[in-house]
């Protein structure tokens, strides 16, 4: 969340001279709803599935960069099949950063809404520390609070 995944990942394309997908706005695309909604309608169990049956899609796609939903590499065996199927890039960002980028942004996520400061630390902390495990397994990490494409180029090519 807030890390940069859509920006980072447009920059990315357009440097390889690729195109650019973006896994959330291809579900939303696809089931004519938003995320937020499918969750309140639906469930999260409901959504992942759904989730994981696109993410399986982008297979097909070649010379394409595409940005996840930071918990899509967190369930069922996504991750492992994210790093069999092309390179993974973990964009990493500290809960300060997250934080200073989501009261910066326009676009607020409805799981952090009505949180007070405490409450949002706390949370952005918990679901940091349980991804982690995750996001660990990428093949490159790089700080997304300073983005360096040439060297995230650089490192997908060593």
């Amino acid at each position: 969340m807030y890390s940069g995944k859509t920006t980072l990942g447009n920059q990315l394309a357009k440097c390889l001279g690729y195109d650019f997908a973006d896994l959330d706005q291809m579900f939303e695309f696809r089931y004519h709803t938003s995320i937020p909604i499918f969750f309140k309608r639906y469930g999260e169990e409901a959504f992942r599935k759904l989730e994981q049956q696109m993410l399986h899609t982008t297979s097909t796609m070649d010379n394409t960069v595409i940005a996840l939903g930071g918990g899509t590499p967190c369930f069922f065996d996504n991750m492992e099949w994210i790093n069999a199927h092309g390179k993974s890039v973990y964009l990493q960002m500290s809960v300060e950063d997250i934080i200073s980028r989501a009261h910066r942004s326009r676009k607020i996520r409805p799981v952090l809404a009505d949180k007070t400061s405490d409450e949002l630390h706390a949370f952005i902390t918990h679901q940091l520390s349980q991804r982690q495990k995750f996001y660990a397994q990428a093949h490159i990490a790089h700080p997304a609070a300073s983005p360096n494409i040439s060297h995230l180029v650089q490192s997908l090519f060593l």
